[in-house]
């Protein structure tokens, strides 16, 4: 799995964090998305993909490889 994100599409909503906060986390002074763990283990890869289907502004691609 390979995780990438759009800064500049991030509204700040904080789900990706909550809903995976081994792989995300937000800039304390905007609240946009950090990526952590851009190829998170097998383990948290659900997480991931849950996280990128409820981005409310679809800033986190996760693809495959």
């Amino acid at each position: 799995m390979l995780i990438t994100i759009n800064e500049e599409e991030c509204c700040s909503s904080g789900i990706c964090a909550m809903t995976a906060p081994d792989v995300f986390d937000q800039r304390d002074e905007d609240g946009v998305v950090v990526l952590l763990n851009p190829e998170p283990e097998p383990a948290l890869h659900a997480e991931a993909q849950k996280a990128a289907r409820s981005c409310p502004s679809l800033a986190i691609d996760v693809q495959e490889v």
